[in-house]
This record gives structure tokens, C-alpha cells and sequence, in this order.
């Protein structure tokens, strides 16, 4: 079982992270932000990834340090968790729509951290979430996790909308990326030899 647990504690936020990437989908939450809950959730069903995330952090400023920390705790636990990547796809990809709004993501476990990240949002907040915040969640991500992610809403006028299929297309990528290749068994996908 590739799992990996990371504990991550600073003066604005202790996150703890759990997760399977050979699971069922199965996900617990205690973040106190739950549309970033539901996003995640998204993640763990479609990416077929277990995840159990607690986190406080100073919400009486604002969400910022815990979403980001989130991202950067959920890396670090990917990268750990994917060990030498030998045997791996290495490159996965999703176009998911959810009615008027489609959403892909290109992902690529190249060992080099990378975001390019085109959603425009239709407005800023869905509830009390911060929109703004998905694209520091994504950039905690894959600085820690050391992959590449490529994220495009190319249709949407409903924000709820655009970022849930950011992060189920997400999921899927993952799912795809982190898949055994049965004709790269025992091999790094990587002219390199390292990833």
C-alpha cells in the first residue's frame, strides 16, 4: 500500500493528513471550512485516494494559512507516499463537465513543482469560501508534492461549478497519473532515471 502520514505544525495552523493512494475513495474531514470539505472529497472519491485531513488553524483572520497548509501538508504526504515512482503512468489528464461548466486538469509526477492555472471564477466567494484560495491550495500542492499540474475551467457561469470540476478533473488526473503500467514494472518512466 503506498500510504503516507505528514503532522505539520506552525505558529497559524496544525494540519494532520492521512492517506492511501491505493484506497476506495474513503475521506474524513475537520478543517472548519467545509465547501474546501466538499472539494476534497471530490478528490479522494475520483482520485480512488483514502485521505483523513484534521486541521486548525487561525480562521478568526481568515482562511488563508489553512487552505495553503492544507495543500502543502496533502503534497508532502503525496510525495511521500508515491516512494520511488517506478511502475507509474507518471502522466494523467481529465476533462470533467459538471452541467454548464468543464474543467481539465494535465498532470505530469515529474519530481519538478509547477502550476499553470486558468480559472476565471464568475465571482469571488461561494459562501464564505474565498475563491481565490483554490489556486494557493493548488500551489501548496504541487510545490510539495514536486509535480506538474496544468488546470483550465474552459466553460462555467456557475462558481460552485467551476471548482468542483477543477477538483473532480484534478482527482481523475491523479488517479490516471498514479496508476501501475504494467509495461513500465520495475522501470522509472523517465529518460533521466529519476523522477
Amino acid at each position: 500500500m503506498r500510504s503516507a502520514q505528514v503532522i505539520r505544525n506552525t505558529l497559524e495552523t496544525n494540519i494532520s493528513i492521512a492517506l492511501n493512494l491505493d484506497g476506495s475513495g474513503q475521506a474524513v474531514f475537520a478543517t472548519g471550512l467545509p465547501f474546501l470539505e466538499h472539494m476534497l472529497d471530490q478528490v479522494a472519491r475520483h482520485g480512488m485516494i483514502d485521505l483523513n485531513i484534521q486541521a486548525k488553524g487561525d480562521l478568526h483572520i481568515d482562511a488563508h494559512h489553512t487552505v495553503e497548509d492544507i495543500g502543502i501538508t496533502l503534497g508532502q504526504a503525496f510525495n511521500q507516499a508515491m516512494g520511488d515512482k517506478k511502475g507509474l503512468r507518471r502522466y494523467g489528464h481529465a476533462y470533467i463537465p459538471l452541467d454548464e461548466s468543464l474543467s481539465r486538469a494535465v498532470l505530469d509526477i515529474s519530481g519538478r513543482p509547477g502550476l499553470v492555472f486558468n480559472v476565471g471564477f464568475v465571482r469571488s466567494n461561494v459562501g464564505d469560501f474565498d475563491l481565490e484560495l483554490v489556486r494557493e491550495f493548488f500551489q501548496g500542492f504541487v510545490n510539495h508534492a514536486l509535480v506538474t499540474l496544468h488546470i483550465d475551467n474552459l466553460a462555467g457561469n456557475n462558481a460552485h461549478h467551476q471548482a468542483e470540476t477543477v477538483f473532480k478533473a484534478f482527482g481523475r488526473a491523479l488517479r490516471m497519473a498514479l496508476e501501475a503500467d504494467p509495461r513500465m514494472a520495475g522501470i522509472t518512466p523517465s529518460t533521466k532515471g529519476t523522477l
